[in-house]
Formats: C-alpha cells, sequence, structure tokens
C-alpha cells in the first residue's frame, strides 16, 4: 500500500506515495503521491530527482485525440492554492528513467521533490506490485523523509 504517513512542507501535504515495480530490464518506472496546497499561494513542483535513476522527470499522459501520450512538464507541475492534486497512474506522475536497477516490490526509492516555493524534501517510497497492490499490505517497510535545506 503507499505510504501512509503524510509529509508536511511549507503549506504542502505529501501523502500516499508509492513507486510501482518493474518488470526484468524495464528502463523506466513510474512514482505516485499525493500533493494538498493549504495554503493561500500557489506553488509549483519543478523538479525531482533520485539515485535510483539517471534522470527523473515530471510527466503527464494526456489524450490528444484518440491516442494517449506521455510528455514532460518543462515547465513543472502547478499546485493551485487550496488544492490537491493528484500524480496517479494514467495522469501526472514521476518519471523515473534510466534506472540503475529493477524497482522490486518490498523495496523502497528515495526521490527529491523541489517545489518553486515550499522548497525541497526527500521521500522514502514504498515500490509497490506492478498492479498497484502490495503481498504484504505493510511491505515490511517504513516510510521516513527529510527535508533539504
Amino acid at each position: 500500500m503507499p505510504a501512509d504517513e503524510t509529509v508536511t512542507l511549507g503549506d504542502l501535504e505529501l501523502s500516499a506515495y508509492f513507486v510501482r515495480a518493474t518488470l526484468p530490464n524495464q528502463p523506466v518506472a513510474g512514482g505516485f503521491l499525493t500533493v494538498t496546497n493549504g495554503g493561500d499561494s500557489d506553488d509549483t513542483l519543478i523538479a525531482a530527482s533520485s539515485d535510483t535513476a539517471a534522470r527523473v522527470e515530471i510527466h503527464e499522459m494526456a489524450m490528444q485525440g484518440e491516442v494517449m501520450k506521455m510528455r514532460a512538464l518543462e515547465n513543472g507541475l502547478p499546485i493551485p492554492a487550496g488544492e490537491t492534486v493528484m500524480l496517479k497512474p494514467g495522469g501526472y506522475h514521476i518519471m523515473f528513467m534510466d534506472l540503475s536497477g529493477p524497482m522490486t516490490e518490498g523495496d523502497t526509492a528515495e526521490v527529491t521533490l523541489t517545489f518553486e516555493k515550499a522548497g525541497a524534501v526527500t521521500l522514502t517510497m514504498p515500490v509497490l506490485a506492478r498492479d498497484g497492490t502490495a503481498h504484504d499490505a505493510h511491505g515490511g517497510h517504513d516510510a521516513h523523509h527529510k527535508i533539504s535545506e
């Protein structure tokens, strides 16, 4: 199951974060979370990084005509004041590219998210089964985080 801990960074609350497990030799993985902006000013998720991948980008999947297309959000992902933005399969997500190794169910992946106003936070994201479930509901891992200066 996604992390059950909510991390607070300024006016932002980050929750339900996880990464999907990969197939052998799969070069990419998707990361997901919910961001709630409890403040009165907009913020933007502008960058992501992780030691588990050579590149980490903020992506969206959207229908263009009858074709689902994925693209990087060059200007980041807006997090409007007073709203919740969900990064979920089939929509916005964190794309881990050129993985250093497989994302294995039950493991964790550290990812640092940088917001334009709130700053940076490092989340330890549990790796869940490809279908979004976990054999052990707690995955055997506790979620931890650290806020970067």
